[in-house]
């Protein structure tokens, strides 16, 4: 199992990489999230997973480990293979997919193109308790934090914003510190909309 490669970047491209390490290039397949936090430095280190088939060998890679965790996890799912793991991880960051699990929210997993009801129900049902679990995540405070973003989005939605629109800000708030008031919320919230 290839873990990282460390080398130099000689191609980046929204969907792969080609990363020279000791004269081999290596070919590997990305996020639009991973493409977006690459370094523009010529030497780069990248957290791969090599998928073995019968008739291919293809490697994966991540900015960050967490990005990594979260693709395992979704492939694990029956229905989700690699690409459509990947294209999840291409329209969510980690984080929105993690909590997105962890809310049970099957709305905005299936907001994900080639994602039906059923398969993001089935993501939700076979991952819950694993996120849960494996990210620790107290279900007390998370069912505080849900009720804190709904009661930011409505008073959002009164001010006259879209909901689509203040979701994604709201999201983006709470992904740099989900301990805010609905108060504090609305604040940043309205700074950024």
């Amino acid at each position: 199992m290839i873990h990282h490669l460390k080398g130099r970047l000689i191609e980046k491209n929204p969907t792969h990489v080609i990363v020279e390490c000791g004269g081999v290039g290596y070919f590997v397949n990305i996020s639009l999230n991973t493409f977006s936090k690459l370094p523009e430095d010529e030497s780069i280190s990248i957290f791969t997973h090599l998928q073995v088939k019968e008739d291919s060998h293809t490697l994966y890679g991540f900015v960050e480990k967490s990005e990594r965790e979260i693709f395992r996890l979704l492939i694990s799912v029956s229905g989700i293979g690699s690409s459509i793991a990947r294209t999840m991880l291409s329209s969510l960051s980690p984080l929105q997919i993690r909590d997105a699990i962890a809310n049970g929210d099957v709305a905005t997993i299936q907001s994900i193109k080639g994602i039906g009801a059923k398969t993001a129900q089935r993501v939700i049902l076979d991952l819950r308790d694993k996120v849960l679990k494996v990210y620790d995540i107290d279900e007390v405070s998370l069912n505080a934090n849900n009720t804190n973003k709904d009661e930011a989005l409505s008073a959002l939605e009164v001010l006259g914003f879209a909901r689509k629109q203040a979701e994604r800000v709201v999201d983006k708030v709470l992904g740099q510190d989900a301990s805010k008031s609905v108060e504090e919320i609305i604040k940043l919230a309205l700074k950024n909309l």
